[in-house]
């Protein structure tokens, strides 16, 4: 899994949204890594966090409990956690966990 920040910690521009790309698999193995850094990213994000999946080949139970830890974490600091670009079998797992009602899609 490698998590790829559209902007340097410094210079997130409060006017537009803090985007982060992942890519690979989000499992057991890159789970805690990837929570780590959500959670870093939370200290300098705009009032909109977006999550691009769209280069995210694999992800398990794990994976989308860091996405649900991280929303919980981002509510009370008034950011919003959205979700973009999400694979096929990606779209199927959050909608068959009932996870796609409670994490929003961005275009």
């Amino acid at each position: 899994m490698t998590v790829i920040d559209t902007a340097p910690l410094a210079v997130a521009d409060p006017s537009k949204p803090t985007t982060v790309h992942l890519s690979g698999e989000i499992d057991i193995f890159t789970s805690a890594a990837l929570r780590r850094r959500l959670l870093s990213t939370l200290n300098y994000s705009t009032s909109l966090l977006i999550i691009d999946l769209s280069q995210v080949s694999f992800c398990d139970a794990g994976g989308l409990a860091v996405l649900v830890g991280i929303q919980r974490r981002a509510r009370p600091l008034g950011i919003t956690l959205a979700l973009s670009g999400p694979r096929p079998f990606m779209s199927r797992l959050l909608n068959l966990t009932g996870l796609g009602r409670g994490l929003p899609m961005v275009a």
